[in-house]
């Protein structure tokens, strides 16, 4: 992955998520912010991205059995991952 330049005395973006991700980490743990924060932020990002792909599948853009192709496509790779690990275990 490119670096993006760092204009004199900036950060790259990689840099700038780590420390925000750090200073949220550290109110999470000072009681800044409540224990349960990063459950619920991904809670709402799920409720938004859950709407996002219903809208989608309701005007067209993807198919009506978009949940059911990529339930069969979870679990075919879980049914890979299974036989490699056996594979690997009979080593």
């Amino acid at each position: 992955m490119a670096k993006a330049a760092k204009p004199e005395g900036g950060m790259t973006v990689r840099e700038a998520g780590k420390k925000g991700g750090q200073t949220t980490k550290r109110k999470v743990e000072t009681g800044e912010l409540p224990k349960d924060f990063y459950s619920k932020i991904g809670h709402k990002g799920g409720e938004k991205g859950g709407q996002t792909t219903k809208h989608e599948v309701e005007t067209g853009e993807l198919p009506k059995d978009f949940y059911s192709q990529i339930g069969h496509k979870g679990g075919q790779k879980v049914r890979e991952l299974i036989e490699r690990g056996r594979e690997a275990a009979e080593k």
